[in-house]
């Protein structure tokens, strides 16, 4: 008897675990990319249900944004790092061609500082996650990241661990799209799915 309740416990636990988290609302159809806007002349495009970026021919920056604006909010996605992973989450940012004004959530190889926060064309990097923090980062495997933006602080998070916690006025101050950046140099692919936001 004691087994069967800790079985069917079990049970609850793992259907939970599959249930759409509270509040979160897909942003990614996982079929086309309605509902975003390409910056630039790199590759953006879905194939099995995944969004991928991709360095093309010009090998320069190149962004895919949300054409809504987010201020306040917890954003989860996973991702993929192929060939050199170099990539990142940008928050409250603007852009003018694919010169893209806001922070970016670094995603990079090991040793880059993923979750990082870093200031583009402004005061580069705010602040970068400690080393040993760096080994939740599972390369060549898929890796969740969590981001909070809430008023003046934003939190990140890799494979559940907590990278950085950032409180800055200018950042409380702005506004604007969230975006995925490709950055330049080439040889770069990424691979992205579950990306899902929840306002607050």
């Amino acid at each position: 008897m004691k087994y069967k309740i800790i079985l069917a416990m079990l049970a609850v636990v793992l259907i939970s675990a599959q249930l759409p988290q509270k509040g979160f609302k897909s942003i990614f159809n996982g079929k086309n990319l309605e509902g975003w806007t390409i910056h630039g002349t790199e590759k953006w495009y879905v194939e099995n249900k995944e969004l991928i970026c991709e360095s093309g021919p010009d090998k320069q920056y190149g962004y895919l944004s949300t054409n809504k604006s987010y201020d306040n909010f917890i954003l989860d996605l996973d991702f993929k790092q192929e060939a050199n992973g170099n990539s990142g989450v940008f928050i409250r940012s603007n852009i003018e061609g694919t010169k893209i004004s806001g922070w970016q959530v670094e995603v990079a190889p090991k040793g880059h500082s993923t979750g990082g926060i870093y200031e583009s064309y402004g005061r580069g990097w705010l602040i970068k996650p400690e080393a040993a923090k760096e080994e939740a980062l599972k390369v060549g495997e898929w890796n969740h990241m969590r981001i909070q933006v809430s008023g003046d602080e934003v939190t990140s998070w890799v494979n559940g661990t907590e990278m950085v916690k950032l409180k800055d006025a200018k950042i409380g101050a702005g506004k604007g799209f969230i975006a995925l950046q490709i950055h330049d140099g080439g040889g770069i692919k990424v691979r992205w799915k579950n990306i899902k936001i929840k306002q607050l």
